[in-house]
């Protein structure tokens, strides 16, 4: 029982900072066009100069 004085608070601190990786993609606009992403990969067309 003694470990669980240990997983438990490791297991929240790697909750909090996947949590804290997340809102930093969304803050960061990493999800804004998922759906023009997908489809850019599958064109034969090379972009040298991807958008911002």
């Amino acid at each position: 029982m003694e470990i669980l004085s240990f997983l438990i608070p490791i297991s929240l601190i790697l909750g909090g900072i996947g949590l804290a990786a997340f809102v930093w993609a969304i803050r960061t606009k990493q999800f804004d066009d998922p759906a023009g992403d997908a489809n850019r990969i599958l064109t034969k067309d090379w972009d040298d100069h991807p958008r911002p």
